[in-house]
């Protein structure tokens, strides 16, 4: 499903492993896995407008004019620490992706995210930009952390998430929109404690298995 800049990725592989992962009696390593195996799925949706040039190359047979990536400027941001329970997925498809981190903590008092770390590749605002979190709630670490790429000079970015609140994505539209943003389920809202409902928990805690 595509909505403006959001786009709800409709495949049934998605929306069975997303169930598994719902499930309260997953364990922790297939928990791990399967948010992987959704990276790679929604990567593959994430970078469908890649740019493309050719090159010969000689088949069995003949020589042939193929196609290939136009250039290798891709990077990969997780949010930390939930987002890197997608960087392999999305490594996985882009290989020669870099990987920058950005690490976000939240206001006591006014509830609002900033940046505590931030380590990226020196070319970064020439690369098209991929940033990864799980959960996608109330949208206020998704937004700061495009704020800060946006800083830095990056104007191709896109937002992947599993799964997102329609809180969230007004957030996202609002504050940036010219990002794209790709989920693979869009839930129907955010309890008190601006956890997504029906949801999945705490994705950094069952990823890594701290709670």
């Amino acid at each position: 499903m595509v909505n403006g800049k959001l786009h709800v990725i409709d495949h049934p592989l998605v929306a069975h492993k997303m169930s598994i992962l719902r499930d309260k009696n997953t364990s922790v390593k297939d928990f791990r896995e399967l948010v992987s195996e959704i990276g790679v799925l929604i990567t593959y949706e994430a970078t469908r407008d890649l740019p493309l040039t050719t090159k010969t190359v000689e088949t069995p047979l003949c020589k042939a004019e193929v196609p290939t990536l136009k250039g290798k400027k891709f990077a990969v941001v997780p949010i930390l620490r939930a987002g890197l329970g997608l960087v392999d997925g999305v490594l996985r498809l882009v290989p020669s992706a870099r990987v920058g981190h950005i690490g976000m903590y939240r206001d006591e008092e006014t509830l609002e995210p900033h940046v505590y770390f931030c380590k990226m590749p020196k070319d970064i605002a020439e690369r098209e930009i991929l940033i990864v979190d799980p959960m996608l709630a109330t949208g206020g670490s998704a937004s700061a952390a495009i704020t800060e790429m946006k800083r830095r000079g990056c104007k191709n970015i896109k937002l992947m998430v599993l799964l997102a609140a329609p809180e969230g994505v007004e957030r996202i539209q609002t504050d940036h929109p010219d990002v794209e943003l790709y989920c693979g389920a869009l839930d129907k809202g955010l309890n008190e404690h601006g956890y997504i409902l029906p949801g999945l928990g705490d994705a950094g805690d069952r990823i890594f298995g701290t709670k």
